[in-house]
């Protein structure tokens, strides 16, 4: 239930960001993350902050004794979602501890669908072009049956998703996107009472395009869309697996239950993705274009993504990730058939950048994995601080092997730099850097 609302604006660097809702209410007792003013110990205490690839509960798996990651602090994209879709979700896997895009997998189905159906004809590179304006405009509805009524009818579809708005760019994306600040309690699990929204970007920058209008009529086809799955089951991002894979089903399940597409219920062929350190991905899209798969939902990284990308997009088939954040998507050559429904890292930065000010940090370190999300966003939110006023020498940043047996070296440069808040902009290997953190004393550790 919410029982509290914070209501704040900043326009930066053409970013918008206006913070939402706080679950819980208000937080009168001045815990902010920052330094434990109750302790007699005048030792320094440091602001740690994490991003969507560490924030979530499996995190705090990683740690067994209470106050690990007490009062750590982080941005993902996330939306409020409903109880019911939670509740559903549930009834796909009971065994899901986090949602972390869920809700943007079950977007990115419902959208492939809406625009096949629109076209009339499940071949990507026919539908590819709807999809975008599927987004924008016209008349809003927020599940694939009312949507499915509208394009009968012969009407514009302004599809408002489980994750948002959506409301795409030319480069189909989302142009402004629900975050999650969220934190961890003493219990090294996410306090949900503490959780605030936010929205960031500018829908004002979604196309203009109106997009091909929908078929009239179409005919019932012979050939069912096929939608493949290219999602983490293995490697270092297996924790945003479940939730992912359990969106796609259960938009898969809702839109068959209302006809399906076409006439035809959706097939899917699913697939694990691995991670950058494998050739999973390569194998497993080379397998989804063999089945004759139309579009595929996946990567969750940004790094696998740009491994098969050009094979996907070249193959004439939709590539469409719920997970994606690397800005490199924006303008990259594919074809016109690749979107996602994960917001760019250039408005996670925006986010990220106002929670680390709004703590009060003059100081501020980034460790960040070396990939195109970890630099990426280290860059964004880096570009993001110095705009706001800190001295670029007052923030540090530490790219680090995410292979690497150890990350003493990059911990102890965060040390000597002593700053006022740490970022960690990692997947796994999080658990072990902020371990390292704890150990040092420039840790979440209270």
């Amino acid at each position: 239930m919410r029982t509290g609302t914070i209501a704040r604006a900043t326009a930066l660097s053409g970013a918008a960001l206006l913070a939402l809702t706080a679950c819980g209410g208000s937080d009168d007792s001045g815990d902010s993350g920052g330094s434990d003013s109750g302790s007699s110990s005048s030792e320094k205490q440091v602001n740690v902050y994490g991003t969507d690839g560490n924030m979530g509960n499996a995190l705090g798996e990683d740690f067994t004794e209470t106050g690990a990651l007490a009062g750590m602090k982080g941005t993902l994209p996330l939306t409020e979602l409903s109880g019911d879709f939670k509740d559903r979700l549930l009834q796909i896997n009971p065994q899901l501890v986090d949602y972390n895009y869920s809700a943007e997998s079950y977007d990115a189905v419902t959208l492939i669908a809406m625009a096949a159906q629109s076209a009339g004809n499940p071949q990507a590179t026919v539908f590819g072009p709807y999809v975008n304006a599927l987004t924008v405009t016209g008349e809003k509805c927020s599940d694939f049956a009312a949507c499915l009524a509208i394009i009968k009818a012969g009407g514009d579809v302004d599809y408002d998703g489980v994750s948002g708005p959506l409301s795409f760019t030319d480069a189909g994306e989302p142009a402004q996107a629900s975050f999650g600040l969220q934190q961890f309690g003493t219990d090294n699990k996410i306090d949900d009472s503490k959780t605030q929204f936010v929205i960031a970007g500018d829908e004002a920058n979604a196309t203009k395009n109106a997009g091909p209008a929908p078929v009239a009529n179409p005919p019932a086809t012979g050939t069912p869309l096929t939608i493949g799955t290219l999602l983490p089951e293995t490697g270092n991002l297996a924790f945003l697996g479940p939730p992912e894979v359990a969106g796609v089903q259960l938009a898969i399940n809702d839109i068959n239950a209302a006809g399906g597409v076409l006439g035809q219920p959706i097939t899917l062929v699913t697939g694990d993705s691995g991670d950058a350190s494998t050739d999973t991905a390569t194998q497993t899209v080379d397998r989804l274009l063999q089945s004759g798969v139309n579009a595929i939902v996946g990567a969750a990284s940004s790094g696998v993504s740009l491994t098969v990308i050009d094979t996907i997009t070249q193959a004439g088939v939709m590539q469409i990730s719920p997970a994606n954040t690397s800005d490199q998507f924006t303008t990259y050559n594919d074809q016109n058939l690749y979107f996602r429904t994960a917001p760019p890292d250039l408005l996670q930065a925006r986010a990220l950048a106002d929670l680390i000010e709004q703590d009060g940090n003059n100081t501020v370190g980034i460790l960040a994995t070396n990939d195109p999300y970890g630099t990426g966003l280290a860059e964004n939110t880096k570009n993001n601080l110095v705009s706001d006023g800190l001295p670029e020498e007052s923030v540090k940043s530490v790219i680090y092997d995410p292979q690497a047996a150890n990350y003493d070296a990059e911990v102890q440069q965060m040390t000597e730099f002593s700053p006022d808040a740490v970022v960690v902009i990692g997947f796994e290997e999080s658990s072990r850097i902020i371990q390292g953190l704890n150990t040092n004393g420039v840790g979440p550790q209270r």
